[in-house]
């Protein structure tokens, strides 16, 4: 996990010099059907991505500097357009109860829904880490995508490393 650290180490040096950078990427982790990335914008702003996909389809786990984490499901086949719907989903890991997503944000590609801050939330990810596969299904319970969650638990844990690193990243030094 060296490597990971250095690679996490140059994406909050460069997201903290204050250099306009082009939007970049570095993989960090790659295990089974997860990848692990450190995110820079080119205004500076920095996320980490956890990410299952395939060519026409994905589910990601987003991480920011304030510890907020959002998920996104993609997929080329969906068209929601340019301006922004909700829906409420319903996700499922494995076998285990539903996890409601109330007012999930429809937009061009992609689903994306913000985790709150709460037991919930780590619950769900604790959920993924130890998973198999999640279903991504519509407020009735119809099937829409599911993604295999092969190595989730390393990957998730290479997540939280990287959290862990953007986070600290703050120049006030009397705020968390």
């Amino acid at each position: 996990m060296n490597a990971a650290c250095s690679l996490i180490g140059a994406v909050v040096l460069a997201a903290t010099s204050g250099a306009a950078l082009a939007d970049t990427s570095e993989v960090l982790f790659r295990h089974k059907n997860w990848m692990v990335e450190g995110v820079t914008y080119d205004d500076g702003s920095i996320a980490c991505l956890a990410e299952v996909s395939d060519p026409d389809d994905s589910f990601s786990i987003w991480v920011y500097p304030d510890k907020s984490i959002s998920l996104q499901f993609f997929s080329t086949n969906w068209d929601f357009g340019d301006t922004d719907s909700h829906a409420d989903l319903k996700l499922q890991v494995d076998r285990r109860a539903d996890w409601s997503l109330t007012g999930a944000t429809l937009h061009s590609s992609s689903v994306w829904f913000d985790l709150p801050n709460s037991d919930d939330a780590v619950s769900f990810l604790t959920e993924i880490a130890s998973g198999r596969r999640l279903y991504l299904r519509d407020d009735d319970g119809t099937d829409v995508m599911d993604y295999p969650l092969a190595g989730s638990s390393a990957s998730m844990a290479a997540m939280i490393e990287c959290g862990n690193a953007i986070s600290s990243t703050s120049s006030n030094p009397f705020k968390s």
